[in-house]
């Protein structure tokens, strides 16, 4: 199913690691699934395995290690210098691990994906694998993932979409995260697409979709 339609939507995507979820958006739009336009990749460190990725799709990439920066604000400033410089219209998180205070051009125009269901299970130090391992001590039977809009706070933005995994009793901490991250390379996808063509409208905390 096509959804070139839309007009493209021009990215910054933000890692810190692996980049699958990159790799899944360059996937996508590869093949008109996906509306998306990446103008620029940002890493936190030059080990992240998304850079090759980037390099692989010939899509710019920069490299911002938080150590180079005085402050949280200092850091910002420079990210979102280099995505106003790419003219993207969103800034997308993909398993980005730094705080970046978002500018006020970008307000509502930064999203962040969390292997859980929020409020649950998020927070400062609440990523990867630390996650799912809270799910299982916790007990809880069910989890997934959640698609927000970034505020200043660790996982507290508008909450755009939810989708959610049951926990097995016999899962771990690694097969949790795997089922999860398939429900990840639905859900940001979808949002990508809603946001795409207009079908996002945010009145406070709240979010509503139009369905046509």
């Amino acid at each position: 199913m096509s959804h070139s339609k839309s007009k493209p939507l021009r990215l910054a995507v933000l890692i810190s690691g692996s980049g699958r979820t990159l790799n899944n958006f360059i996937d996508l739009a590869a093949t008109d699934e996906l509306p998306v336009d990446i103008r620029l990749v940002i890493s936190s460190t030059t080990r992240a395995g998304g850079l090759q990725y980037a390099r692989d799709a010939k899509i710019p990439a920069e490299v911002f290690p938080r150590g180079q920066f005085t402050s949280d604000e200092d850091y910002g400033t420079a990210i979102f210098d280099a995505c106003r410089a790419a003219e993207v219209d969103l800034v997308v998180m993909a398993g980005f691990l730094k705080l970046v205070p978002v500018p006020e051009d970008f307000a509502n125009r930064v999203v962040n994906i969390h292997p859980a269901l929020i409020p649950a299970f998020c927070g400062h130090g609440m990523y990867g694998h630390h996650v799912h391992q809270a799910v299982l001590d916790y007990g809880a039977k069910l989890t997934g993932c959640t698609v927000h809009f970034v505020d200043n706070q660790y996982d507290h933005g508008p909450i755009i979409w939810q989708q959610p995994v049951p926990v097995f009793d016999d899962d771990t901490a690694d097969t949790l995260a795997e089922r999860v991250f398939q429900a990840e390379l639905e859900a940001y996808p979808h949002v990508l697409r809603l946001l795409a063509s207009n079908k996002i409208k945010l009145t406070g905390r709240h979010v509503s979709i139009a369905t046509r």
